[in-house]
């Protein structure tokens, strides 16, 4: 039987990459399917072998843990060195007392499997990378097989779990749903790549850590070059106060939310719903016939359609509370926002709700506002005010380009609080002096002021597109793939830029992202 569930393709080693020789090409390939693959593959050998296991809450939310009583070692280790016989992976053996992790070997390799029969564990893995092999999922994603003891009537575990050191022997098996064996996975995750697992009624339990609440994404975009949008914005009377408040780069769609919503689907595979924002545009990728993505109106959300058609994503922001359906708990992103490896929800909210912010080593410019002050200054000039009117509190820093994790209360709340300010906002069909930024510095700021945010820290990259080694930085960023979240803003290209840096970011976005989401036609 193959290292894994078969979707209808075969898969077939890639030895070309030297060193990770026994890749096998896998279709729609995402962290959570190779998890998922290895963990059936083992699964597989072992029931094939008559050998009764167990699921473990393990420690790591990569990979997942089964638990095999020690008596049947010998008849595990044999089916486990069978299966990687047809189908050669890898192996480490785990001493949970060894002050270095030992590191993986080819199951081909006969040092591999070198103290299997004495180690409380070892790793089992098949590398898997996508068509394109751009990815490749390696030897974290594995299954770990550990060896429990009997204690009297109990079974005893060689290393810690995030629950118990130990579980009755009477008894069998139950079902545990798949969010308690990782981070990565919600209620919403999709079932094919994270099912429900037989454990022990010992790790049904709720722990204090975990986030059982669902987490939305919205994002607000526009298609800048729709001939019937332009028309619009020609149309629209307004005064423009600074030239960045109407420039084309804002408003161009380089296609960067398809791979947006890929990374959400490759890494954050917990976001319950993905609202998209827009005015009455729909992305020509987008498939509308599936749940879980919808594209809202600004006409659903806007208190005052008067307020229409706006060009200022002040004025949109302030009013994405009112998506009918939205949790609670959200993220926001700009189009040009990203997440750049598997994160959990825990890197945007705590596990009792409170979101997290990330304030910018940059500071607010001192005074009221100016004319010569940029719009995102401005903005933060009018935060600064009123909140320091309403809690006698200063802010000083703006927040980092990282997808915003609000409170949809907090919002609610703030509007109220403030309902000349926020009305004004909305009515800005361009970034005026007037505005507020409510999904950035303000609305986090408030949370914060009222006991629903704190502070927080995550490894990002904010990425000008306007800069001069743009093509060296993106490849950094390629070959690191170390950042939680990444922002490849634009804001200032001239047209002569834009086709030079559209040929550079078209290759990088889909070599980061090369797996489609099940969004897209």
């Amino acid at each position: 039987m193959p290292p894994a569930p078969a979707p209808s393709s075969p898969r077939q080693p890639d030895t070309s990459g030297g060193a990770t020789d026994d890749v096998y090409v896998e279709p729609g390939l995402t962290p959570l399917g190779a998890r998922e693959a290895n963990r059936s593959a083992v699964a597989d050998l072992l029931q094939s072998a008559g050998v009764s296991f167990f699921a473990v809450r393990g420690t790591s939310d990569h990979g997942t843990v089964v638990a095999v009583a020690e008596e049947d070692r010998e008849v595990a280790l044999g089916a486990l060195f069978r299966g990687m016989g047809q189908y050669a992976g890898h192996l480490s053996v785990i001493d949970p007392q060894a002050p270095v992790p030992s590191p993986p070997r080819s199951s081909r390799d006969p040092k591999a499997w070198r103290g299997v029969r004495s180690a409380s564990a070892v790793q089992v893995s098949w590398y898997r990378t996508d068509v394109g092999r751009h990815l490749v999922m390696g030897h974290e994603y594995g299954c770990t097989v550990e060896f429990w003891r009997w204690h009297g009537t109990h079974l005893v575990a060689p290393r810690a779990n995030r629950v118990t050191w130990a579980v009755s022997g009477e008894g069998g098996n139950v079902l545990g749903a798949p969010r308690l064996f990782s981070r990565f996975v919600s209620d919403h995750t999709s079932r094919h790549d994270a099912p429900p697992l037989a454990t022990r009624p010992e790790f049904l339990v709720s722990c204090v850590e975990d986030i059982a609440f669902p987490v939305d994404a919205v994002y607000t975009w526009v298609d800048g070059n729709d001939p019937a949008w332009q028309q619009r914005k020609a149309a629209a009377k307004g005064e423009v106060y600074h030239a960045e408040s109407a420039s084309d780069a804002r408003f161009i769609s380089r296609d960067e939310l398809r791979y947006s919503v890929r990374s959400l689907h490759m890494f954050a595979p917990w976001i319950r719903n993905i609202y998209i924002a827009t005015d009455d545009q729909v992305p020509a990728w987008l498939r509308e016939d599936l749940p879980g993505i919808r594209v809202v109106s600004h006409r659903e959300i806007f208190r005052n359609t008067a307020d229409l058609p706006t060009f200022n994503s002040h004025s949109i922001e302030s009013q994405l509370h009112h998506i009918e359906g939205l949790s609670e708990h959200f993220l926001y992103f700009n189009d040009d926002m990203f997440i750049g490896r598997p994160v959990a929800p825990h890197a945007f909210f705590t596990p009792s709700g409170t979101a997290r912010y990330f304030p910018s080593r940059n500071r607010i410019p001192q005074g009221p506002v100016v004319e010569t002050d940029t719009p995102v200054d401005a903005a933060c000039k009018n935060n600064r005010a009123l909140l320091k009117e309403r809690f006698g509190r200063v802010i000083t820093q703006p927040m980092e380009h990282i997808p915003y994790a609000l409170r949809r209360s907090a919002m609610e709340e703030a509007e109220r609080d403030f309902p000349q300010a926020w009305a004004r906002t909305a009515a800005s069909r361009f970034r005026a002096m007037t505005d507020l930024s409510t999904t950035s510095s303000f609305g986090l700021y408030y949370a914060a002021l009222t006991g629903r945010a704190q502070p927080g820290t995550m490894p990002f990259t904010y990425l000008q597109l306007a800069v001069p080694d743009l093509a060296d930085r993106l490849q950094r960023l390629l070959d690191g793939r170390s950042q939680d979240s990444f922002c490849l803003n634009d804001a200032f290209s001239t047209p002569e830029d834009i086709e030079a840096q559209q040929e550079l970011l078209d290759g990088f976005l889909n070599a980061y992202f090369p797996v489609p989401s099940p969004y897209e036609r």
